[in-house]
């Protein structure tokens, strides 16, 4: 088990210098597992950073980080961070689920509601309620 953690200890050194908490990763099935808890989404981003660092081929598919972020209560204004496409804006917490709104990069959207670790119920300004991937939404 130490070459999973030779090969991860900048991911671990980067999540611990962020302030990642309770910090766990571990792979199985070809899925890397990331789970702790941040102060804030700069101490996730920092995770999702150091692993592209690592392997710049890696997807969401592949990484099931559950990095739970405290303090973002309902109301909070949220930036769009997609990396140059527009953000969907989902009937269900499910990539499956119907898109009911998009929003664009840059733009903003209200917390409703931290649902889940990957999928956050958020607003948008025309007042479309639905769920948003939380990777690309940022405090």
């Amino acid at each position: 088990m130490s070459t999973l953690q030779d090969k991860y200890s900048s991911v671990v050194s980067a999540a611990q210098s962020a302030g990642v908490s309770n910090l766990q990763v571990q792979e199985q099935d070809g899925i890397l597992y990331v789970s702790g808890n941040a102060s804030n989404t700069a101490a996730k981003d920092a995770v999702w950073n150091a692993l592209g660092a690592i392997d710049s081929t890696y997807s969401a598919s592949d990484i099931n980080i559950d990095v739970q972020v405290a303090g973002l209560a309902a109301g909070a204004i949220l930036t769009i961070a997609t990396e140059d496409s527009n953000l969907n804006i989902r009937q269900e917490p499910s990539t499956e689920a119907a898109v009911v709104g998009k929003a664009a990069k840059g733009s903003s959207v209200t917390l409703v509601e931290q649902t889940s670790d990957d999928w956050w119920k958020v607003k948008t300004d025309d007042g479309q309620e639905g769920y948003a991937y939380s990777r690309y939404l940022k405090a």
